[in-house]
């Protein structure tokens, strides 16, 4: 649980992706055992018919022909090398179901992760004792571990108290059962009481995998002053970024100045807007603008037009119109066709035209 009253906002995504890069991810420990035994309990209930028949060859062999074998090197070496075979055929898919189990739990729980530091040592925890100590006595996740570890144990204790209550009628007639019904008797009662085990446990695991998510994300949780220092650092300085902006504007103002004395005719209106056309249809379909800008800028790009002779026009509306509808590059939309072009027809270059 969060010690820190302060911190009380939810981890950041850049936060969580950290946590996990270091290997601490919220993993229900109690739903990895209980799968896996439950993986065990389904594998051998339905392999136990193909369990029987390897058991019954191996005892047979040994009864029998096992009692003639003579022991030399390479007799030692075959039987060696088919009781390897016989255990791996026996162990194997067994082992094999469990593994797959186990793995599927942790990944749905978890997802896809691979990371070494999990197995780096932390040497700051390995020498602070007071710490541990504490955590020992004092923590709240030790009490809840203990509380848990006793629930199971109860639970483990009742189910085969409840099983053999149930089955003490049958105890008396097994007095007459064979070798096999008695083993058959057996395990079905094993099975009885691991399933009456396996519900609570399940109800207990799924507890803790709940209770292990809402405590990690408690121990992420992060003070607002975290939060802003992070997006600072995800967005940069705020001074350093404005710095960066008049940067690009200077040099994105270089090059539109440059432009200028390409440019057929500036309008004006006559002293805020001021916006640089050209129209070659070689180039664009259109009157292109090649620049604009207000204020100082505008004033700089009338001297610019100036020291170039270029034509200036003045026209409050078109410029108004030509500086919140085009941006630098594009050609002006089709209701300023007209307004345009009146201009420009009384331009020495397309009066010759």
């Amino acid at each position: 649980m969060q010690e820190d009253p302060s911190k009380t906002e939810k981890a950041t995504p850049k936060r969580l992706k950290k946590s996990r890069g270091e290997g601490s991810v919220a993993k229900g420990q109690e739903m990895g055992k209980t799968m896996t035994l439950l993986a065990g309990v389904l594998a051998l209930k339905y392999l136990i018919d193909f369990y029987y028949e390897q058991f019954y060859e191996i005892f047979q062999w040994f009864l029998t022909k096992g009692f003639y074998l003579e022991l030399d090197k390479n007799s030692v070496y075959t039987l060696f090398i088919w009781c390897s075979q016989k255990l791996a055929i026996i162990m194997l898919p067994l082992l094999l179901f469990i593994a797959l189990v186990a793995y599927l739990t942790v990944r749905l729980q978890v997802g896809s992760l691979w990371t070494t530091k999990v197995f780096e040592p932390k040497f700051s925890k390995m020498f602070n004792i007071m710490a541990g100590v504490k955590r020992l006595l004092f923590d709240v996740k030790t009490l809840v571990r203990l509380v848990k570890s006793l629930l199971l144990a109860t639970v483990v204790g009742i189910a085969p108290y409840i099983v053999i209550q149930q089955e003490m009628p049958n105890f008396i007639p097994l007095f007459h059962s064979d070798a096999h019904r008695l083993a058959v008797y057996m395990l079905e009662v094993g099975y009885k009481m691991v399933s009456y085990a396996m519900l609570p446990m399940m109800v207990i695991a799924i507890i803790d995998l709940v209770y292990t998510r809402w405590d990690y994300q408690e121990n992420l949780k992060m003070s607002k002053d975290e939060v802003k220092d992070e997006r600072k650092q995800s967005e940069g300085d705020p001074q350093v970024k404005m710095q960066m902006k008049q940067k690009m504007m200077a040099i994105l103002q270089q090059r539109m100045m440059s432009d200028v004395p390409k440019a057929d005719v500036i309008i004006t209106n006559p002293t805020h807007y001021a916006i640089a056309l050209r129209y070659d249809t070689l180039q664009a379909p259109a009157p292109q603008v090649l620049a604009k800008g207000m204020n100082k800028v505008a004033e700089r790009i009338k001297e610019v037009a100036r020291e170039n002779n270029v034509p200036i026009r003045e026209n409050k509306p078109l410029a108004q119109a030509l500086y919140k509808q085009v941006e630098i590059g594009d050609v002006i939309p089709e209701e300023l066709y007209q307004a345009v072009a009146a201009i420009l027809a009384k331009l020495n270059r397309f009066t010759r035209k």
